[in-house]
């Protein structure tokens, strides 16, 4: 099922207020319903409090399901605590299906998600899976089969779409997807098909794509200087501390990028 998660990584939702969080989940409430689509509403980044306060807003809106990130500052440390949090997480919102946002590269909660998913039972009522970010498909794959399958596992990696599906994955969130959604449906297609050859050209296409975008500067302001280039939506440019590329020089480079890679 198509969608879009609104406030995640490339969207920044961390360096917002919760006011700002909300007024943006209200619009693409509206988007989203008038083009039916799938809405997830990432939650978390912020103080415990606050995530509850969005979580319950979210719910307000009726989004499709919350995902959320760990505390980023007392981090987990194991299980129980990740559990426990998500616990609290969900009581805000007890009618809204619930992921937890697995990125270690960025939280530094590396907490192994077959383990957790394996401890979760039935604690945490509204838990339906996990974004998992991260290249480790060993981990991915014991996640998988959690009961028989029970917890969706959403591909969050840029690297390794075929190689997920070939472990089983059939559902992903790829950040790329905002510039190139025909390419990363390709590589999926193929991928499901099991054309692992056609699904790996059209990988390393998207990964030549990627890495020349990422050496104008960081992924995501790349990424959403690319968008106002790619997309008919403008997203406007990064918010401090991450740096913008809205220059005239920059400007120029990502002409030069594009023009390349389109």
């Amino acid at each position: 099922m198509p969608g879009v998660l609104v406030n995640g990584t490339t969207g920044e939702g961390m360096t917002m207020s919760v006011n700002e969080r909300k007024e943006i989940a209200e619009a693409w409430s509206e988007a989203t319903k008038s083009h039916d689509q799938h809405m997830v509403l990432q939650v978390g980044g912020a103080p415990l409090a606050d995530v509850k306060e969005l979580a319950s807003h979210a719910q307000s809106l009726n989004v499709d399901a919350i995902l959320c990130l760990p505390e980023l500052y007392y981090k987990p440390s194991n299980v129980e605590q990740l559990v426990e949090y998500l616990q609290a997480v969900g009581e805000a919102a007890p009618e809204t299906p619930l992921l937890y946002y697995h990125f270690p590269n960025m939280s530094r909660v590396s907490i192994h998600m077959g383990q957790f998913l394996e401890s979760v039972r039935d604690r945490i009522p509204t838990l339906v899976g996990i974004k998992f970010t991260s290249t480790d498909l060993e981990e991915g794959s014991r996640a998988l089969r959690v009961e028989d399958g029970r917890y969706t596992v959403f591909l969050g990696s840029n690297q390794l779409i075929p190689a997920g599906s070939a472990v089983g994955m059939d559902s992903f969130m790829p950040s790329t997807a905002n510039l190139f959604p025909e390419l990363v449906r390709d590589i999926i297609r193929y991928s499901k098909e099991e054309d692992y050859s056609s699904a790996k050209s059209k990988q390393e296409k998207l990964l030549r794509a990627f890495e020349s975008l990422s050496q104008l500067g960081h992924p995501v302001a790349s990424m959403k200087a690319a968008m106002s280039h790619l997309s008919p939506i403008e997203v406007g440019p990064s918010r401090t501390p991450l740096p913008s590329l809205d220059n005239e020089n920059d400007q120029r480079k990502l002409r030069h990028v594009l023009k390349d890679i389109i």
